[in-house]
């Protein structure tokens, strides 16, 4: 048999091949040690040099010929063998497996709906944006410069660049924090706003306190008259429902974020032993977020005029909130996936956070 008569055999095997194993049984007969094509290859010893380098060159031609058609068709096989899988495998999440288990809610959702019930109640809605951000959004309309060290690999996972652009419309990045949501919400909406943001955010770190995925929450409101006494009071009777403390001290400390001016970190006070960790009295203090007025360059940045318009931004850590609310130590545990946390730390899913209850 020679050369063309071998490939339009196997190319008949090939495409008769209706599974893996079968298709497995053809590779061998033709590639294997003892299959045709290499006892073909074997041949080419007895040959003359001048037939040697025709028969050389067309074996190797029909060998690649070969090889292509079968990871063609293992491509395919494949793709009908899992598609058959999933039709047989299936599992009906739907159902309980084992009712004597009742479920929970995670903490993190649980916080997440208790924020949402209390600045909704304060006239916030809420605005959500994509995880995997561009470099605008992410860091120049959040007025960083261009050589910020938090645009450096070290804090922020990058994506590959996105063919045929260049510079900043080409850069992908998975957000480092939720303000990414709060440009979008300016640049779709005009002022005056009242918005919550809140979702994961990416970052490389991992220890008892940070996580390379966390969740944030983020606000803002832009209008002509709001100042940092507006700020002030919003969060101030934010976390006083949240701990469900009344007159709980609040301070503002001077520091500095690309994006608000002035800035300052909030502190809540309480009270602190080797056992216990109190909010509300006492002589202590526990940093709990960040804010500050809008930098005059993000609202240009976003088309708004900051000679009209001025506002505040606030964002706080959503673990840490639940964290310092519920007694948990460990940051890293939110997302081990154990049922058993789940189950001490995890609340009623029929327990709706309600004002009126404090909860």
């Amino acid at each position: 048999m020679n050369a063309a008569e071998l490939k339009a055999e196997l190319t008949q095997k090939i495409e008769a091949a209706n599974d893996l194993n079968a298709l497995e049984e053809v590779r061998i007969s033709a590639l294997g040690k003892k299959g045709a094509i290499t006892d073909l290859m074997k041949g080419l010893g007895k040959m003359s040099p001048e037939e040697r380098k025709v028969e050389g060159v067309a074996l190797n031609v029909m060998k690649d010929d070969v090889a292509n058609l079968l990871e063609s068709r293992q491509k395919i096989l494949k793709k009908i063998a899992m598609d058959a899988r999933l039709k047989h495998e299936k599992i009906d999440i739907t159902l309980d497996s084992r009712p004597e288990r009742k479920g929970s809610i995670h903490p993190i959702t649980q916080t997440m709906d208790e924020m949402i019930t209390i600045f909704a109640d304060m006239g916030f809605d809420i605005h959500d944006g994509p995880d995997i951000e561009d470099d605008f959004h992410n860091f120049t309309a959040l007025n960083f410069p261009p050589k910020h060290p938090a645009r450096e690999m070290h804090d922020t996972f990058y994506l590959p660049d996105v063919e045929g652009k260049e510079g900043d419309e080409a850069k992908r990045l998975l957000r480092t924090h939720t303000s990414t949501c709060q440009i979008r919400a300016m640049l779709a909406h005009k002022p005056p706003l009242r918005k919550i943001v809140m979702g994961r955010t990416y970052r490389s770190d991992y220890d008892m306190t940070h996580t390379p995925m966390f969740h944030q929450l983020e606000g803002m409101v832009i209008d002509k008259e709001t100042n940092m006494g507006h700020l002030k009071g919003c969060l101030k009777t934010m976390y006083e429902k949240f701990f469900g403390v009344e007159d709980l001290p609040v301070r503002f400390r001077p520091s500095f974020f690309p994006f608000t001016e002035p800035s300052a970190e909030i502190d809540i006070g309480c009270s602190k032993s080797k056992s216990e960790l109190k909010i509300g009295g006492g002589d202590s203090w526990l940093e709990i977020g960040g804010c500050g007025m809008v930098h005059p360059n993000v609202l240009k940045a976003v088309g708004i005029d900051p000679d009209v318009y001025q506002g505040f931004a606030f964002g706080m850590g959503i673990e840490r909130m639940a964290m310092l609310k519920y007694g948990i130590p460990d940051l890293r545990t939110f997302f081990e996936g154990d049922t058993r946390w789940n189950a001490h730390y995890g609340h009623d899913p029929l327990n709706k956070p309600n004002l009126a209850t404090g909860s």
